[in-house]
């Protein structure tokens, strides 16, 4: 590595650590990777990653840690109903402050095979990236009411038409009473994911 390289990974190192997880998860140099991991192995990566953020005092440079999930609408049996599953199986994502010095802790543990980049080099996401893949909380501002009227529309009940019953504004999600199957079931919605309308 490079002088140069080497002394601006030590004051970006430097700098985060006079901030709070918090303002520090907040800075630029706070950037998304995805990493693969084994076949099955998503959740033992990530618990992994987690120890290893703790046993080496990595609390203000690795942040979130994600097994991207989808809801899909499934027929088993001759009954449908919503379920989680992992969207991409085999990769994890990690927003940290990515520097030279931590790429043995995260390549070393357990259940990861490496960084998802160019000979295996940590590339970070580009924002439309995070977006698309949900990694962060957009925050929308929406003029929702308990007793609302809305349509789904985004996600695998797309075209669906419910009822608000209640609000989460802080966290963007509504919760929403639709027919399902001859009978109502409240599930929870991200504000993207709805519109109100007017029956």
């Amino acid at each position: 590595m490079e002088e140069k390289e080497f002394e601006k990974d030590l004051s970006e190192k430097e700098n985060t650590q006079d901030l709070g997880v918090e303002d520090a998860s907040k800075s630029p140099e706070a950037k998304w990777y995805a990493l693969h991991t084994f076949s099955g192995y998503e959740n033992v990566a990530k618990e992994n990653l987690e120890t290893v953020r703790t046993k080496f005092g990595l609390e203000n440079r690795i942040f979130d840690i994600i097994i991207p999930m989808e809801t899909v609408l499934e027929e088993k049996n001759g009954k449908k109903k919503l379920v989680e599953r992992k969207s991409m199986p085999c990769y994890i994502f990690v927003k940290m402050i990515y520097g030279d010095d931590l790429w043995h802790n995260v390549t070393r543990t357990r259940g990861v095979t490496g960084f998802v980049g160019p000979n295996g080099r940590p590339l970070a996401l580009t924002e439309d990236e995070v977006r698309k893949n949900k990694l962060e909380k957009i925050i929308i501002e929406v003029d929702l009411a308990v007793g609302d009227n809305i349509e789904v529309v985004d996600g695998p009940l797309e075209g669906t038409v419910g009822k608000v019953i209640s609000v989460n504004p802080e966290a963007s999600v509504a919760t929403i009473e639709v027919e399902m199957f001859g009978r109502l079931t409240s599930i929870e919605l991200d504000f993207a994911q709805i519109r109100k309308i007017k029956l």
